[in-house]
């Protein structure tokens, strides 16, 4: 059996590979001319990721196999420029906190120094959010909903969020908050007195969704 390899060693044209990775995002794709695919990214050890697809005669197979957030040791899988295809698996623990999360900073987005064909990701305060709009998109009705970052060197970064992630329910539980009578009423955290958590794990709020 070959050695240990990192996402960095990996090289088309040869199908000899063994890697430890964690399984950081997983989801499923169709498409006409693939059909259902499941596709993930993987990282190391050393923190770097690359992009991971099973093919759609194969997604049963190994279905049950993968979950986001578990480890794996692969091996015996093809490399294209675009996507790998996993074999043969063995299930390892790898450090919880291999996550691949690197935040590009505002300022290497704005100024156009990042390559658009690749996935980054943000970290940000909520500034402001507009109204869910409604627009066509392929001659189909899609929601949308502009937001503005923060980060902490004050740059502001507009955002846009598509389909279900415009819509997606975001509760704000505030527990002993204080009312504020001048002007319009409002209400406010009481210094460190107040609790306030979003989508916490509650009935109360699991209820108030469903409304």
């Amino acid at each position: 059996m070959s050695s240990m390899n990192f996402i960095y060693d990996l090289k088309p044209k040869k199908s000899m590979w063994k890697i430890r990775v964690k399984v950081i995002r997983l989801w499923k794709h169709y498409s006409a001319a693939a059909g259902e695919t499941m596709e993930m990214v993987l990282v190391d050890a050393k923190g770097d990721k690359i992009h991971a697809s099973i093919k759609k005669e194969l997604v049963c197979q190994f279905d049950h196999f993968f979950s986001q957030g578990c480890s794996k040791l692969i091996f015996n899988f093809s490399l294209t420029p675009s996507c790998g295809q996993p074999i043969i698996l063995i299930k390892l623990d790898l450090l919880d906190h291999l996550r691949g999360f690197q935040p590009v900073t505002y300022r290497s987005i704005l100024d156009g120094t990042l390559d658009p064909d690749f996935l980054v990701y943000v970290i940000g305060q909520i500034v402001e959010v507009s109204h869910v709009k409604v627009v066509s998109v392929n001659s189909k009705d899609t929601q949308k909903i502009s937001l503005e970052l923060r980060d902490s060197n004050d740059e502001r970064l507009s955002m846009v969020l598509w389909g279900r992630f415009a819509v997606d329910v975001i509760i704000c539980h505030l527990r002993f908050g204080k009312l504020k009578c001048r002007k319009d009423h409002s209400i406010s955290n009481a210094y460190n007195v107040s609790d306030v958590s979003l989508n916490p794990s509650m009935a109360e709020v699991d209820a108030f969704i469903q409304l």
